[in-house]
């Protein structure tokens, strides 16, 4: 099922589906800098310290990537 939808709402981001239904939380980090940074239909990518993780649309990480400075 796709994302339709991604909100951080304090220590939690919710991922909805197209529908508007919830289909999985994910924690973002605790810095500034740290939090949802964007998402597509099939992918979420969330910043924790110095890595930002992607997470494909069932939840699962995917990948993960160096935080630019």
């Amino acid at each position: 099922m796709a994302i339709g939808n991604a909100v951080q709402r304090g220590s939690s981001i919710y991922v909805y589906n197209e529908k508007g239904q919830q289909i999985w939380t994910v924690m973002p980090g605790s810095a500034p800098n740290d939090g949802l940074k964007g998402y597509t239909s099939s992918t979420l990518n969330v910043q924790r310290g110095g890595t930002i993780y992607t997470y494909n649309e069932k939840g699962m990480q995917i990948s993960t990537t160096i935080a630019p400075r």
